[in-house]
């Protein structure tokens, strides 16, 4: 069973929508401020895989902290690196049916691309808080259990500038996030 903190309200689900120029966005990903950081790292184990030499997902959204599996499902060697913002690595090339792990251990943005297959290109965020979400085909987003209250959200997309603003979390009230 779960521990709640006596006094703490219970969590809502929140849902929304996140819209560019008034089209659903997919692939965005919204996430709220907690008044203080929360850096357990996500319990299940988090995949991005490698097929049909693409990322999937394209997008991925996790706690800072949390362990990423990158396995290689293609018929061809992958070389995983990221050199940019966020974390910095390289896994080398291995195999069809082996895998690479990565801590995400500082919160940000990283790029994820093969330097085998420069179509490649994922991108991971990391976060301090446990309430995210990345927006799905229809540019719908959901996050659990929130405490209700005003939060900061921010929001990013690939291509795009981040957003941020606040947001009051309650019940029946959509999270809805619109860039121009």
């Amino acid at each position: 069973g779960s521990a709640t903190l006596v006094g703490t309200p219970a969590g809502i689900g929140v849902w929304g929508t996140v819209r560019v120029a008034g089209h659903v966005e997919p692939n965005a990903v919204v996430w709220l401020d907690t008044p203080s950081p929360i850096d357990a790292p996500q319990g299940q184990t988090v995949v991005l895989d490698q097929r049909n030499q693409a990322f999937s997902p394209h997008v991925l959204a996790v706690r800072v902290g949390t362990k990423v599996t990158l396995p290689n499902n293609d018929r061809v060697f992958h070389n995983v690196f990221s050199f940019h913002n966020g974390k910095r690595f390289d896994l080398g090339l291995y195999p069809v049916g082996t895998s690479r792990q990565v801590v995400f251990d500082q919160p940000g943005l990283s790029r994820i691309f093969c330097n085998i297959h420069p179509n490649m290109a994922a991108y991971v965020i990391a976060v301090a808080t446990p309430y995210f979400a990345v927006s799905d085909a229809a540019g719908r987003i959901q996050l659990t259990s929130v405490p209700p209250g005003t939060y900061v959200y921010h929001a990013w997309r690939p291509g795009g500038t981040e957003l941020s603003g606040a947001a009051t979390i309650q019940d029946g009230v959509a999270l809805d996030v619109r860039w121009p």
